[in-house]
Parts: structure tokens; C-alpha cells; sequence
């Protein structure tokens, strides 16, 4: 017993030793990537020594004496925070995810590389200015000195994780180059621009219903309750434009089942995409400048809250960059969001101006279906030679790469080529229709021409005034945004720029035909015939991704703007406010009322239900108030209602990929079935018997008092809007493995949270796939030109990317629980909120 009793002791003793050992490596590796935030670090090429005061979050404040040094400085201070994310980025819009993932992302490289981004990027290069050419250098130049130190696992866990897996062992980061910053743009302008989703499902739609049934699925703009951004304005007859009826070339006996199907792989690569850049369902944003006449101040405020998917760690990274004596030669003195990857400042404001984005959304890409024979395609009646080009991908755990074909027509890359089978598909389709020769995809999308965004965010960054600013946004050519600016002069003002088409025939609402010259692009709609608007006589300008322009705007910018609740929401808040502080515009930020239950409800209550079991969900809607916070018990029963509605109304007579995802059209279209109660739509041809809309909303009201009870419980003092609307944040990468303790190390949550789809607080959800958030204010920011160190901001995650780092996500709390971290932009107040300091230097010769 005595020697049984010892060996056990032993056992235990080296079991416990052996974990010790586990856990002292674990916590090695964990902590090895963590960066020096304190000393003396050299970086060669300096001017002047370089200064980075962080504060408790770890944003970084860069001190410099020229634009070199503070670019060069910003690279380092990226690398140290974020490297992997900007490797990763990079591989994205390279398309050489496979070299790190293997052959599941083979796919999405095939299709990135369709489209070349990288290639555009680098013929970027040469058309920008040389000032802006030489900061992306810079930039890249700081990176590679934190990648001339570091490696493996001391860059980040991820790259320890990744070196257990086949060839991952090998893997060395290539240095940065400017091509890689720029290459950037492109997959932030694929995120926020086009409608090619859209095309895709009209297109499906047209092959199965009559055009009015469409037409009653994407309603006109409800201008009537809805303000656009502008409310007067029109431009010269020049721009005028002629709508094709819905969808008359489709039926041209071009929508074959192999075609169908060539589309239904295109929709799939092209929705797998945006999920790896961040971007979800229900995106969007608000952003907003009150003039000082709605102020405490008398001095204007602009808040800023853009929507996009919600990632781990979060698309933005804060960071200031200033000169220490702001002159002609060091002009930046700036603070704001920033993208890891890209020099300067994307969101913010500098010493005189603010400005914030929102997607304008204008149509700028369209799909045209090609007549193909070979590596020919016809247009205006004669075959012409597509140019073609070869790729080859290295992929992770095979010995021989592969190698595609790409053909572009005069329209842009044939997208329909990606995947397995689609060439030949492509090739097969249509031949037993009017002419024998096979139809391809190709898109043409605005960002695929090389332009001078890049010189805009350095332009904007040092903007003093309006005119500069717009001289700026001039050279903005993709994504089209909704600019909105305010100064400390009192100024406030809007601006749409970018590069926008102008269509001899239709709106590019469906794929067209490509042999055919009248759907050919004639220009691009002027700058100066963009809507704009300077020092507005109401003194406050909403931008919400709704209608920019009335109907007598002459040009066609699109049919797809989100229809107005959330921006209407905004201004209805700013009319009843009075005078606005910085606190006063971060509580419309959070403002959680559902518009859509507002419209809804009324008829709720007038279904009569007997049982009442099941009337006590209804009997919750009564005096329920319409926000949405994450403890309302009627939230979450009304969401619930709203998702089987939806099911109820249209999974009958969708296909599955077009089912309603909730959002603002979903809205719109629901507003109007509601004043005709026997359209078809509500029929579920499910049933024996004709449903009306009655029927179906006792239906919807019955089977969610069912479904609450079980997801939740039976008593409705139990149920909480927060506990069915979830937020996990997760790495883009290694947070999807499927293997519990990797996810474990790099995701965070579930968070409950309020708000939902198309409200100001604009946490989105999928209705056609569950309630858990898809999308959300990626970074919520209020300026106060008053006073800069009023101002107030908040990450989503917070600005580092390593995993257990005290900085991972220390903005996470309080971002869910609505507030924000005061901003500080003096010297002075940076000085206050100091804790590190990091001096760069140049190496003795």
C-alpha cells in the first residue's frame, strides 16, 4: 500500500509537472507575439527621432517631424497590433488564400483572381502623385522593419497555430510593398459597391414569376415618408437615361437551366467572399452633421457609425498621426479609424474639418451575358478576340499547383468560368435555344479601372476647408460614398463622389446582353453633376443609405437604396432634440426603435385569438413602445412573429436562395401587402385552402408564441430580445475551424445584444436563417468642432490582433453596453492619457 500510495504520489507529481510544462509553453507562445509598448526601438531611414504615446486602450498617438517618419512609424505600430490580419488581407485580395488554408479557399482565389485586383492595385501605382507614392512606402517600410525582428509565433499565435498544419511549418511572410496597401481599396470597394447579388436574384426571380410579381418585391422609394439625403436638385439634360421594361432582354430565351446554374455559382463564390472581408447581412450605415444653430456649442457635430460584419479582431484600428510643427512640408495632424494595412486615416478629423462615410450604394457594376465561341465573343455583330491570361495557385498541402484561364471581353472578366465546371457549362448553354453558340458572365465593375482613391485619403487628411475637401473627394473614385464634413469655421456640407456610369439603355437592374451595343457604358456622370450640398438651410444633413436624390435628379445613380426607416428615425430624433451635445448624438446612435413593428403592430392587435396561451405573446405587443433593447420581452416575441411572417408569406414561393432576409425592403414590401389583404402572396399554396393576410398572421402569431416557448420559456416575463440576438465575434481565419479550442483561443462572445435590421442601432440580423447578429456598427465615433478632446469614440474589439492581449477587446464591454472612450487629439490630452511610450530612432552608422 505504502509503495502503491508512493507511485501514485509520483504519478501525480509528474502529471502535475507535465501540465505546469503544458501551460508555461502555452502562456509562451500566447504572450511571445506580444509587442514592446514601452523603450527605444531603431528604425533605419528616420529624419528625426519618432514618438508613440499610447494610452490605457493601446491606441497610439505618432509624434513625427515629417511625413516619412510618421507613415514609416505607422507601419511599425500596424505590424506590431495587426500583422496577421494585414497578411491575411493581403493573401485575400492576392487570391492566394490557398498558400495558407489549403484547398478550401482554392475557390475564392479562383474568383479574386478573376477579377485581378492585385493587378489594378499595381497599375494604381503609377497613376498616383508622387507624395502619396512615396507614404505608401514609407508605410512599407516600417512594416518590414517589425518583420526584420520578428517571425513565426513572435508575429502573432495565429502563425503558431497555422504551423501545425501541412507546409505551414515553412511559411515566411514576404515583405510589404505599397501594391499590397492599395490592394486594399479594391476589397473594401467590392464590400461597399454594386448590386451584383441583386442582378443574380432577379434573374432567378424572372425564370419563375411574371414581372409584376417582381416589381411588388422591390418597391419604389417610399419618398413620401422617407426624406432623401438632398431634397431638391437636377442636373443638366445631358445625363437623361431610358429604362428598359423589366427584364425584356432575359426573356429572350437566354435564361437556360445551365445558365441558371452558372449564376448560382457565380452568387455563391462572389457571398463566400464578402464573409472573409468582413462584410454581413444588413449592411450599411449612419452618419450625420448638425450645424451649429442645433447646438450647445454653436459649433457643428458629426457622428459616425459604419455597419459592416463583425469580425475578430474589428476592421478598424484607431490611431493618431501628427507632426510636431504642422507646416506646408509636414501638413498631418490627424486622428481617427484607420484600416491595418493602409497608411493615414480613413475616418476622423484633423485640426480644422471632420468628415464621415456612408455607402452611397450607386449601381456600379453589371453583369452582361456573353455569346461566346472559344476564346471569341460577339459584339455588334462580329466575334472578337477575348484577351486571356494565366494564373497559377500554390495550395497548402499538394505538391502541384494549379493553374486557370481567365478571358475577359470588352466588358471585364468572365466570371462564370470560376468554378469546376463552369467553363463547360458556359460553354453548353444555350445551344438548344435561338443561337447555337454558348453564353458566359462577364462583369464590368468600376473598381477594375485603376484609379486616385489613395491620393484622396492622403488629400482628405490634410483638408482645411470645404473647397479642399471637395477638391479631395474629386479624385475618390471607388466606393462611392456619402461624404459629410464639418468644420470649426461652422460649415457643414455633403458630397457624393466617385465614379458612377452612365448607360445608353436600362439601369443595370439585370444582366444584359453583351453582343449588343446599346448596353454599353458611354462615360461616367461628372463630378460636379454629383449631388452636393454646402451649409444646408436647416442646418443638419442625415446620410443613412437612403435615397441621396429626388426624382428630378436627371441621372441614374440606383434602384437599390435602403428605404429610409433608420435615416427617417435620425431625423425625426434631431427635430425633437433641441440643442445636441456630443452625449445627446450618441444617444440617437443607440436609438433602438423598430419602424417596421411600428407599421406592423396595429394589425397584429386586430387578429383575433382565442386560446389564452397562446394570446399571451400577443397581449405583449400592447403597449410595448417599439425599441428594442436586449431585455424586451416584446422585442423578442415581435421578431419572432416577424421571421415567420416572412416564412409564412414567401418560402412557399422563393427559391430558397431569394428568401426575405428581414431588412428595410423586406419592410416596404410588408407595408404594402398590408393594404391588400388578398394579394397571392399571402396564399400559401402549401395549403388546400386560399390564405388571406389575416390568415397568415394568426398563423404567424401562433407559431411564434410556440417557437419562443421553446427557444426561451413559457412565461413571458422570461423572454429577452438579448438572449435570441447574439453577437460571436470571430476570427476570420482560424476562428472558423470547426475545432472547439481553436475557436476557443481566438473568438469572443456571445454577446446579447438590442437594436436589429434597418433600426439606427443597427445590429442585423438574417430572417431567413435565424436571429443571431450578422452585421453591426463596426466603430461608433461623435466629433465636436467646438472642442476636439470633447469628442468621443469606440472600437468594436479594440485595437490590437493578439489573442489574450489586455487590448483584445477592452473597447468590446463597453461598445455593447453603448458607450464610448473620451477622444484625445491635443498634445496636452494626449499627455494626459499617457501610458507607454515607444521612441523610434535611427541606427548609429
Amino acid at each position: 500500500m505504502r509503495r502503491l500510495l508512493r507511485v501514485v504520489i509520483m504519478s501525480g507529481i509528474a502529471l502535475a509537472t507535465l501540465l505546469v510544462v503544458i501551460a508555461g509553453t502555452v502562456v509562451f507562445v500566447v504572450r511571445h507575439s506580444f509587442p514592446t509598448y514601452d523603450g527605444t526601438i531603431e528604425l533605419t531611414g528616420l529624419d528625426g527621432d519618432v514618438e508613440v504615446i499610447r494610452d490605457a486602450n493601446g491606441i497610439p498617438q505618432i509624434y513625427a517631424d515629417s511625413p516619412s517618419d510618421l507613415f514609416a512609424a505607422q507601419g511599425y505600430v500596424h505590424a506590431q497590433d495587426r500583422f496577421f490580419e494585414m497578411d491575411f488581407r493581403r493573401h485575400v485580395t492576392a487570391g492566394r488564400l490557398s498558400e495558407l488554408f489549403g484547398a478550401d479557399a482554392l475557390e475564392t482565389d479562383k474568383f479574386v483572381r478573376t477579377l485581378g485586383w492585385r493587378k489594378v492595385a499595381e497599375k494604381e501605382l503609377g497613376l498616383l502623385s508622387p507624395s502619396t507614392r512615396q507614404y505608401l512606402d514609407d508605410y512599407a517600410r516600417g512594416v518590414n522593419a517589425y518583420l526584420d525582428t520578428h517571425n513565426g509565433s513572435g508575429l502573432s499565435l495565429e502563425y503558431a497555430v497555422l504551423s501545425l498544419q501541412p507546409g505551414g511549418r515553412n511559411y515566411v511572410p514576404e515583405p510589404w510593398t505599397a501594391a499590397d496597401s492599395l490592394a486594399w481599396l479594391k476589397a473594401m470597394a467590392w464590400d461597399l459597391g454594386g448590386n451584383m447579388d441583386e442582378e443574380i436574384t432577379r434573374t432567378k426571380l424572372v425564370a419563375a414569376f411574371p414581372a409584376r410579381n417582381i416589381e411588388s418585391l422591390y418597391p419604389p422609394y417610399p419618398y413620401d415618408r422617407n426624406e432623401p439625403i438632398m431634397s431638391t436638385g437636377a442636373v443638366g439634360s445631358d445625363g437623361k437615361f431610358t429604362t428598359a421594361p423589366i427584364a425584356s432582354e432575359a426573356r429572350r430565351g437566354m435564361l437556360t437551366k445551365d445558365l441558371l446554374k452558372s449564376l448560382d455559382t457565380v452568387d455563391k463564390v462572389a457571398k463566400g467572399l464578402p464573409q472573409l472581408l468582413g462584410r454581413g447581412d444588413g449592411i450599411g450605415s449612419n452618419s450625420w452633421v448638425v450645424s451649429g444653430d442645433h447646438t450647445t456649442t454653436g459649433k457643428p457635430l458629426l457622428a459616425n457609425d459604419p455597419h459592416l460584419g463583425a469580425t475578430m479582431p474589428g476592421i478598424w484600428t484607431q490611431v493618431g498621426l501628427h507632426c510636431n510643427n504642422v507646416s506646408r512640408s509636414c501638413p498631418y495632424d490627424v486622428s481617427g479609424f484607420s484600416f491595418s494595412g493602409l497608411p493615414g486615416v480613413v475616418i476622423g478629423h484633423n485640426n480644422a474639418i471632420s468628415w464621415g462615410f456612408t455607402n452611397l450604394d450607386p449601381d456600379v457594376t453589371d453583369l452582361y451575358l456573353e455569346r461566346v465561341d472559344g476564346n471569341n465573343a460577339l459584339y455588334n455583330n462580329k466575334w472578337r478576340a477575348m484577351t486571356t491570361r494565366e494564373e497559377t495557385f500554390k495550395v497548402a498541402g499538394q505538391d502541384e499547383p494549379v493553374k486557370i484561364t481567365v478571358r475577359e471581353t470588352r466588358h471585364g472578366p468572365l466570371i462564370s468560368d470560376v468554378g469546376e465546371d463552369q467553363r463547360e457549362t458556359g460553354e453548353t448553354a444555350a445551344k438548344q435555344g435561338k443561337y447555337p453558340n454558348a453564353y458566359g458572365v462577364a462583369i464590368q465593375w468600376t473598381a477594375l479601372k485603376p484609379g486616385r482613391t489613395a491620393d484622396a485619403l492622403f488629400a482628405i487628411n490634410r483638408a482645411q476647408n470645404w473647397t479642399q475637401f471637395r477638391a479631395a473627394a474629386k479624385l475618390f473614385q471607388v466606393p462611392s460614398q456619402n461624404l459629410v464634413y464639418a468644420d470649426t469655421e461652422g460649415h457643414i456640407g455633403y458630397q457624393a463622389p466617385g465614379l458612377i456610369p452612365i448607360r445608353k439603355t436600362g439601369r443595370g437592374d439585370w444582366p444584359v446582353p453583351g453582343w449588343d451595343p446599346k448596353y454599353h457604358w458611354t462615360g461616367y456622370i461628372p463630378f460636379d453633376a454629383l449631388p452636393s450640398e454646402f451649409d444646408p438651410a436647416d442646418g443638419v444633413i442625415v446620410t443613412a443609405n437612403q435615397a441621396v436624390v429626388p426624382r428630378t435628379y436627371t441621372y441614374y445613380l440606383t434602384n437599390d437604396w435602403d428605404y429610409g426607416f433608420r435615416s427617417q428615425q435620425i431625423v425625426d430624433r434631431i427635430k425633437a432634440a433641441g440643442k445636441l451635445d456630443a452625449n445627446a448624438m450618441a444617444s440617437i446612435q443607440l436609438d433602438t426603435k423598430n419602424r417596421a413593428a411600428e407599421m406592423l403592430v396595429p394589425y397584429l392587435l386586430q387578429i383575433g385569438i382565442d386560446d389564452d396561451f397562446q394570446r399571451q405573446g400577443q397581449d405583449q405587443l400592447r403597449s410595448w413602445d417599439f425599441t428594442q433593447p436586449p431585455d424586451s420581452a416584446a422585442a423578442a416575441y415581435f421578431n419572432v412573429v416577424w421571421r415567420n411572417l416572412l416564412a409564412l408569406t414567401f418560402h412557399d414561393q422563393l427559391p430558397e436562395g431569394t428568401w426575405p432576409d428581414g431588412g428595410s425592403r423586406w419592410f416596404e414590401v410588408i407595408h404594402t401587402l398590408l393594404g391588400q389583404p388578398n394579394s397571392g402572396w399571402w396564399d400559401d399554396l402549401r395549403t388546400p385552402q386560399h390564405e388571406s393576410r389575416d390568415d397568415i398572421l394568426r398563423e404567424a402569431l401562433v407559431d411564434a408564441r410556440q417557437e419562443i416557448t421553446q427557444k426561451m420559456a413559457r412565461e413571458p416575463s422570461n423572454w429577452e430580445w438579448g438572449r435570441l440576438h447574439k453577437l460571436t465575434l470571430t476570427n476570420q481565419t482560424l476562428g472558423k475551424s470547426g475545432i472547439g479550442v481553436v475557436d476557443k483561443l481566438f473568438n469572443r462572445g456571445p454577446y446579447e445584444l438590442g437594436g436589429g435590421s434597418s433600426i439606427v442601432d443597427a445590429t442585423a440580423w438574417d430572417a431567413s436563417k435565424g436571429y443571431t447578429v450578422t452585421a453591426t456598427p463596426s466603430m461608433r465615433m461623435v466629433v465636436d468642432l467646438s472642442d476636439f478632446d470633447k469628442s468621443r469614440w469606440i472600437n468594436l474589439t479594440g485595437v490590437s490582433g493578439h489573442a489574450f492581449s489586455s487590448n483584445y477587446t477592452d473597447q468590446t464591454d463597453l461598445w455593447v453596453r453603448g458607450e464610448t472612450l473620451p477622444w484625445a487629439y491635443t498634445k496636452g490630452a494626449v499627455e494626459a492619457a499617457r501610458e507607454h511610450t515607444v521612441t523610434f530612432t535611427t541606427p548609429e552608422p
